[in-house]
């Protein structure tokens, strides 16, 4: 069992700052001060959650923060992962580039035309990533490595093996 987490003994300056922020019209802000609060009057973590109906790690957090970084703890962090994990390394870049330019219909695609979700579909399914990924994340990576990319325009093709043949044909 984990030993209980309490937030430290609280000025008076502290305390005050936690009651006016009960009055916050920002609801993180009002949130932390309710579980400081309630912690410097003795009650669990558990206890703090079920009253103010959160999780118990939202209130450990809570005392936590509060701990290390006193009352800036109560304006919230940034909510931006602080690691990304690319998705494809150097080589899948290039066999990403190198796919962009076959045709969808080699890999069993009813299109002829890339969208970057249907690129994102077949990277992964090729095996260019372990897990799958979304279009903004191929748009991103291509980005990232100065490579453009354009929206897919639609051109008139049939399967016609003399197609090209009769359409020069019927132009001239």
């Amino acid at each position: 069992m984990r030993k209980p987490i309490f937030v430290r003994e609280l000025s008076s300056t502290e305390r005050e700052a936690l009651t006016n922020g009960l009055r916050s019209s920002d609801a993180f802000t009002m949130r932390r001060c309710q579980i400081l609060l309630a912690s410097a009057a003795g009650q669990r973590a558990s206890e703090i959650a079920r009253n103010l109906h959160c999780n118990d790690q939202t209130v450990r957090n809570a005392l936590q923060a509060f701990n290390a970084r006193d009352l800036a703890a109560l304006t919230p962090g940034s909510s931006r992962p602080k690691t990304i994990h690319r998705a494809f390394d150097d080589a899948g870049v290039e066999q990403l580039r190198a796919l962009l330019h076959k045709s969808p219909r080699l890999f069993d695609k009813p299109t002829s035309l890339w969208t970057l979700d249907l690129a994102a579909e077949v990277a992964f399914e090729q095996g260019l990533t372990s897990t799958p990924v979304s279009g903004e994340t191929i748009r991103a990576t291509l980005k990232q490595r100065k490579i453009s990319w354009r929206r897919a325009k639609h051109w008139i093709t049939s399967p016609d093996p003399e197609y090209v043949a009769k359409k020069t044909d019927a132009t001239d």
